[in-house]
């Protein structure tokens, strides 16, 4: 009987240090893990985004603002810090054309030569809707603009699926690969104020080095 119970006892240790033994083996693993946003693969990826300053992309922009609801062709083309911005389809006469670089941008539409300091107020102005430019140039290619703080949500791959940065919230989806590249065919840029969401859809990228895979 004595020896029943010890023999039970030292099950029940064991038992003990065992769980204990696995609880921090557990711990020791979730304490080295690097957060999402310091991840390799998203700093390798983030690195090779910020060398792609030469690009050309064509699809397709839903807008939808203050209760409006536009779908435009677009090409753009960036070279650098300098743009080239075509739309046209369904809203306005005929085709618009924004050129700019950074502090100065000029608009042609409907026959007539605008310029001003802001793509994003002469836009607002003329079409009658908002286009951050200045930071799409970033958040299109799945990047957070340099200038401001912002929050970053990963999925299970490591891959950069939300950008949250100045009241808009950035949703990449559809992912292709160029090369080394995740590049994205379809980016969702919504903001409470105004309602607005901007759809950009069937992104097709060219340019440099991109080669679809």
């Amino acid at each position: 009987m004595k020896a029943a119970i010890i023999h039970d006892l030292y099950r029940v240790a064991v038992g003990r240090m065992l769980r204990l033994a696995l609880l921090g083996t557990f711990l020791s693993t979730c304490a080295i893990a690097p957060p999402a946003s310091e991840n390799s693969d998203w700093s390798r990826q983030r690195d090779q985004l910020q060398e792609l300053d030469s690009w050309e992309l064509r699809g397709r922009v839903n807008v939808r603002y203050d209760n409006e609801s536009h779908t435009p062709r677009i090409i753009w083309l960036q070279q650098n810090v300098d743009y080239n911005i075509r739309l046209w389809g369904t809203f306005n006469a005929g085709a618009t054309e924004i050129v700019g670089r950074p502090g100065f941008v000029t608009m042609e539409n409907d026959g007539q030569t605008l310029s001003a300091n802001s793509p994003e107020d002469l836009i607002l102005e003329q079409l009658g809707y908002e286009l951050p430019v200045s930071q799409l140039n970033y958040w299109i290619k799945g990047l957070p603009a340099p200038e401001s703080e912002a929050q970053l949500v990963f999925n299970e791959l490591n891959q950069l699926t939300t950008i949250q940065q100045a009241d808009w919230t950035i949703n990449l989806s559809d992912m292709r690969q160029y090369g080394a590249l995740n590049l994205p065919r379809r980016v969702e840029l919504t903001r409470p104020r105004n309602d607005i969401r901007l759809r950009f859809i069937g992104l097709n990228w060219t340019g440099g080095a991109l080669t679809e895979q």
